[in-house]
């Protein structure tokens, strides 16, 4: 079965038939009319032969739908264009081998969920010596000293940690993200860091659900990884990135 890359559609039960499921919430009373409401909206969004398959009473009068439908537009893949972090992947031992040999000393990581954000089960897969599917965290690391500050941290007290250690590389994870709160989290310790005349001495990198390396950049960050990352990938990248900068003559220290 051959795809053309340049009309590509959802893909259901057979190519092309741009079979797609969508689930949302009305907040309307459960019933029939609730249902009608769901699937109008539904073709408004421009989906063909709309069809609510599931329908549920939360309460307090929403109702929650599951709704099937078929869209109409294709999107030329081959036109697409993604930032994406541009390092060889190493693994554990690569990437320690790696620092002994071209950095030629120990890389200080500092990380932490700032702001009001609690969950800490990004950074701590990143970062805690246990690891996560498999791959050790940088805590494990003999030659990288690894200082995870956990939940809640405001940004003025990342920084100071990572001045009073004389970080590298400073990880922020943020899981939390209604209302953009993620964004200004992030936003808010770039330009903490600009303000201090700082900027140069660090390398940036963000990590979440919602993150990718394109916002990443967008936001002043160094690097950006999304949901899946594993600690050798954004260790791979950093000491890359630090023997880049040693080998430019910019070294953050």
């Amino acid at each position: 079965m051959s795809v053309d890359f340049t009309r590509v559609k959802p893909y259901g039960d057979t190519l092309d038939d741009g079979a797609v499921q969508l689930s949302f919430t009305l907040p309307v009373p459960c019933g029939e009319e609730a249902r009608e409401a769901a699937r109008r909206l539904t073709a408004k969004m421009g989906l063909d032969e709309p069809q609510v398959y599931h329908m549920k009473d939360l309460g307090e009068g929403y109702t929650f739908f599951i709704v099937y439908g078929k869209c109409r537009h294709h999107i030329d893949f081959t036109s697409i264009k993604v930032a994406k972090v541009k390092s060889e992947v190493m693994d554990f031992y690569e990437i320690n081998r790696f620092i002994k040999e071209r950095i030629g000393r120990k890389i200080v990581v500092v990380g932490a969920c700032t702001g009001t954000d609690a969950h800490t089960v990004g950074i701590d897969a990143i970062m805690n010596m246990k690891g996560y599917n498999g791959e050790y965290g940088l805590e494990r690391y003999p030659e990288i000293d690894a200082y995870n500050l956990g939940s809640q941290v405001e940004n003025e007290v990342l920084l100071e940690k990572a001045l009073e250690l004389n970080a590298d590389v400073l990880l922020v994870s943020q899981i939390v993200t209604q209302k953009g709160v993620h964004i200004t989290n992030l936003t808010e310790l770039v330009e903490l860091v600009e303000a201090e005349g700082l900027r140069d001495r660090f390398i940036l990198i963000c990590g979440g659900p919602r993150i990718t390396h394109e916002l990443a950049l967008e936001l002043g960050y160094d690097a950006g990884f999304g949901p899946g990352t594993l600690a050798p990938q954004v260790a791979s990248y950093f000491v890359q990135e630090i023997h880049n900068r040693m080998t430019r003559g910019i070294e953050a220290k």
